[in-house]
């Protein structure tokens, strides 16, 4: 990607790269405005993605990945995840005691779940936090208002999202090499198939566990 400084970039030569359907230079121009306004939007966006998980986490990673490069786009992602989970993490552990956290620590599924997270500790959360699939604003959550140590979670956080952000960030670093080479789509496509495939695998089986330990606990409380 050709190194331009952001101020080159005009609406109008935008508006006719649209008009004239070229979109892949389209896109590169966007990129590279993106990448001239600096780390701060790179590390930014995924810190706020943290507070308003709604927004596509997915989709801002590649995006810094394409922008930045590999290396660049996985660094500024991560430190903006990361820091942005641990941030919510402290907020909620903070405010645990106002009425919505109250509310919500009643639940009989929250509650069952802080129990299962509180006993496994660093293990699951790491496992869930590894898959980009995997709804980190709940492990948040849920984390939160359990006992878990700040220590374990920002141990499972930073060795977690690492390896998910790195995959995210791998592909959106190789976009356009995709599309010039249609068997390595097929094979990424397919390796994120199996990466989501494995995570459900995974978390079906601690489930399972889960339901075994509750079993076992209500059998010795019967005796």
């Amino acid at each position: 990607m050709n190194q331009l400084i952001a101020k080159t970039i005009t609406i109008g030569q935008l508006r006719e790269l649209l008009e004239a359907r070229q979109y892949e230079e389209l896109i590169e121009e966007l990129l590279v405005y993106y990448e001239g306004l600096g780390p701060l939007p790179g590390i930014l966006l995924p810190f706020i993605e943290s507070l308003l998980p709604f927004l596509p986490l997915i989709v801002i990673v590649m995006t810094n990945a394409a922008a930045y490069g590999l290396f660049k786009g996985f660094l500024y992602s991560w430190i903006g995840e990361t820091v942005g989970s641990i941030t919510v993490f402290l907020i909620i552990r903070h405010f645990r005691h106002i009425a919505i956290f109250r509310w919500i620590h009643k639940n009989d599924k929250v509650h069952k779940v802080m129990g299962w997270v509180e006993k496994r500790g660093f293990g699951p959360i790491f496992l869930l936090l590894c898959f980009p699939f995997s709804p980190s604003s709940v492990i948040n959550l849920v984390s939160a208002l359990s006992g878990v140590s700040l220590g374990q979670f920002a141990l499972a956080i930073l060795l977690g999202k690492t390896v998910m952000i790195f995959s995210l960030a791998y592909v959106g670093s190789s976009l356009f090499s995709f599309a010039e080479n249609p068997i390595r789509t097929i094979v990424v496509a397919g390796g994120v198939t199996l990466f989501w495939l494995f995570g459900k695998q995974i978390e079906r089986r601690l489930h399972k566990r889960d339901q075994a330990d509750q079993v076992k606990e209500q059998a010795l409380s019967e005796q």
